[in-house]
């Protein structure tokens, strides 16, 4: 689906189904038992990455929304691309994967994943998050979302622009589709390891 806007805009967009594209092809051919399988304690499994993706979405543009309405109320059109600062850049470079050993934060409770969510709700819930991502930039994206701003939802006292929650989102959900490719790739060597075993 070809997308209509600026730039900038057009290329939010765009990493939006880059990612969707990049989800679909983690969870294809999975099965269930592989879907929500942990590698080791404590960890992650895939349905846990795309279910805390959508959590932490739906938070964020929860978070965006009011400051949006208000621009939108006081007439703050478009003045320039929808480009974070250097403050957001900052924070956005400790999201990309992979993960940095002095970014390795635990994510806030809030946007915790459930314990083991079956692999397909946790993918559909991820696919209607992006869906909202979406339409967020379609009913929002003639805005100045680089001077627009909104109260960080984890760490109070933190203002991000809308811009940058919006990079924020894009960067997060390439973080923890990293992830999940790490761990498909572990569970397909482990059952490449017992064929091999198997058969001799």
């Amino acid at each position: 689906m070809a997308h209509e806007g600026p730039p900038d805009i057009r290329d939010l967009h765009d990493q939006l189904v880059a990612a969707e594209r990049d989800a679909k092809a983690i969870v294809d051919g999975l099965t269930e038992e592989h879907g929500t399988r942990r590698l080791k304690p404590g960890a992650w499994s895939i349905s846990e990455c795309l279910d805390h993706l959508a959590t932490a979405n739906r938070v964020y543009l929860r978070a965006m929304q009011e400051p949006a309405d208000r621009g939108r109320a006081r007439g703050l059109h478009r003045s320039c691309p929808a480009k974070p600062g250097l403050p957001g850049r900052l924070f956005i470079f400790t999201l990309e994967p992979p993960p940095k050993w002095w970014s390795k934060l635990k994510a806030p409770r809030k946007i915790r994943p459930r314990e083991a969510p079956p692999l397909a709700d946790a993918f559909e819930s991820f696919v209607a998050s992006q869906a909202d991502v979406h339409a967020f930039l379609r009913s929002y994206g003639n805005l100045d979302l680089a001077r627009i701003h909104f109260p960080n939802p984890f760490v109070r006292g933190i203002r991000f622009s809308l811009a940058t929650g919006l990079h924020v989102i894009t960067t997060h959900e390439r973080r923890h589709l990293w992830q999940a490719w790490g761990v498909r790739r572990a569970i397909e060597r482990g059952n490449t390891d017992r064929q091999e075993v198997a058969s001799r």
